[in-house]
């Protein structure tokens, strides 16, 4: 079966602990500390792998980690940084909260590299801690805890055109037609089992990227067939060609089908029939002269009716092909040239915090301190000198109802919030 959906485990790198240690030298009086830093521990990256076409890899296995950071060590020496951990993935790969189903990335159009989970931070090593009453400190800092969720990995194919139709309608042998595309074909039901892409190409250099949906039929939004498992492929194309049997080889009424398949369309996600749609009567090789009662009545049903235009073609000899595709390309020059993208919907990083206690108190200055294990960590994940830190930041203390807690206790524009060693002037 084709691999196009997978659920497995990441985990980031822990950081590495800080180092306890004290300068021991001959000759040389009253060492201090000198306890190294621990190491950054890996992040979990998804990036785009253009030379495969399914989630095959992840089939047959289901956790994967980052290395964590190194320790510090003696002499102010830094501990190793863990490797970071790349997971390769098709372009158009979906990647949801296993938890929630919200979406934390897709792997479409600009984005072909996302870091989803950030390792964390090395912890601080005694050398930091000295002060002019301790100069010995016997403590460094745990580095940060990884991060470990459960992932849900959607693969929606990336092409312009989708072929729809019932089975047996010539859907395989017209890809292999207008495209390289070399699909099983065979004389029964189901031959397809899954999306099969190809690439048109016109005499003007125009081309499109057309796919084969396999397994389209009443019920499939129900889960009936295959048709639930491919009716996500959909999603992305910009034009949909339905195929229907004219020669009536299967005994089948297109109009009756063409209505099926659009109502499953429209059960599945209701935008879907949104796209401009054509029509190919296939296999009109078997009929005689170019039109019989059937394409008659196509036409009267959908052209006159509601101007999708209806091509009798051959997808074994070619006839009337030619004439669908640059109608198809001419539908394609009006559609948005911007693929489907699915925002994002779910930070990994704040549902890892979420379960931590704080607490908000006033200073004697008047400034609002904000502390406890939930700030503490989501700093120590964060790069506040970062535009892109700054504003996980912000969105942290809003999704957590920090902020609105804060203004119950009074706070107005201009007052001080205090984060351990972070100063923030607050403002509406």
């Amino acid at each position: 079966m084709f691999a196009d959906r997978a659920k497995i485990i990441i985990k980031s790198g822990k950081g590495g602990d800080g180092h306890v240690s004290f300068r021991r030298e001959k000759y040389v009086p009253n060492g201090g500390p000198d306890g190294g830093d621990g190491g950054k521990g890996g992040d979990v990256i998804f990036l785009v792998d253009e030379g495969i076409n399914t989630l095959a890899d992840y089939r047959h296995r289901r956790k994967f980690a980052a290395e964590p950071g190194e320790e510090g060590g003696k002499k102010n020496c830094h501990g190793k940084n863990g490797a970071d951990l790349i997971l390769k993935v098709p372009e158009g790969t979906i990647i949801r909260d296993a938890a929630s189903g919200k979406v934390i990335a897709d792997m479409s159009g600009e984005n072909k590299r996302s870091v989803i989970l950030h390792g964390g931070r090395g912890g601080l090593g005694n050398q930091h801690f000295a002060t002019s009453t301790m100069q010995a400190p016997k403590y460094a800092q745990p580095g940060q805890e990884a991060i470990e969720i459960e992932v849900q990995l959607e693969l929606k194919v990336i092409a312009d055109v989708g072929l729809v139709g019932f089975p047996n309608v010539g859907k395989s042998t017209f890809l292999s037609r207008v495209t390289n595309a070399q699909p099983k074909i065979a004389n029964y039901h189901f031959t397809t089992l899954q999306p099969n892409l190809g690439v048109v190409d016109l005499e003007d250099g125009n081309g499109f990227v057309i796919a084969d949906i396999p397994g389209l039929i009443e019920g499939a939004s129900d889960g009936v067939g295959l048709g639930h498992e491919f009716l996500r492929h959909i999603e992305r194309t910009k034009v949909i060609i339905h195929i229907v049997d004219a020669a009536g080889t299967e005994g089948r009424d297109p109009i009756a089908d063409i209505h099926a398949i659009n109502r499953e369309l429209d059960a599945y996600n209701p935008d879907l029939l949104k796209k401009p749609q054509v029509i190919a009567a296939n296999k009109i090789d078997a009929i005689y002269g170019n039109e019989n009662e059937i394409i008659s009545a196509l036409r009267a049903e959908f052209e006159e009716k509601e101007g999708i235009k209806v091509y009798p073609i051959s997808a074994v000899s070619g006839q009337g092909v030619r004439e669908l595709l640059f109608h198809v390309r001419e539908l394609l020059a009006k559609c948005p040239k911007e693929a489907v993208v699915y925002e994002q919907e779910f930070d990994p990083a704040l549902g890892f915090f979420k379960d931590e206690p704080y607490t908000i108190t006033r200073a004697e200055d008047g400034a609002f301190v904000v502390e406890g294990p939930k700030i503490e960590k989501m700093l120590g994940y964060t790069n506040m000198d970062s535009e892109k830190g700054f504003l996980f930041f912000q969105k942290f203390l809003r999704e957590q109802g920090i902020l609105k807690e804060l203004e119950e206790q009074g706070i107005q524009d201009g007052d001080t919030v205090r984060m351990y060693y972070n100063e923030f002037d607050y403002y509406k």
